[in-house]
């Protein structure tokens, strides 16, 4: 992912929408992992940060590219201290 943020400025609009996109969507997989781990102060700044990243991607990826650059910067370093925090990903979120 940190290769798109460096390249972000030379991608098409429709390109950085899309990476904004999916990174919101990692974000809200995270929270929900988070959530189920028991970390839920995580899960809600995660699926907050994934709300607002999917409510303003038309106007990051149009408008405002280096503030785009600093959102995807925002997230991935969110997502490196989880995955820091937790090396081992769950192998099953069923909660019984």
């Amino acid at each position: 992912m940190e290769e798109k943020i460096s390249v972000i400025k030379n991608l098409s609009v429709e390109e950085r929408e899309e990476t904004l996109i999916d990174i919101a969507r990692i974000l809200e997989d995270t929270a929900r992992e988070a959530f189920v781990e028991g970390n839920r102060h995580f899960a809600v700044l995660s699926n907050n940060m994934a709300a607002a990243i999917r409510i303003n991607a038309d106007e990051l990826a149009r408008d405002d590219v280096r503030n785009a650059e600093r959102v995807l910067q925002q997230a991935t370093t969110m997502l490196s201290e989880f995955k820091a925090a937790h090396p081992y990903r769950l192998v099953s979120m069923a909660v019984h």
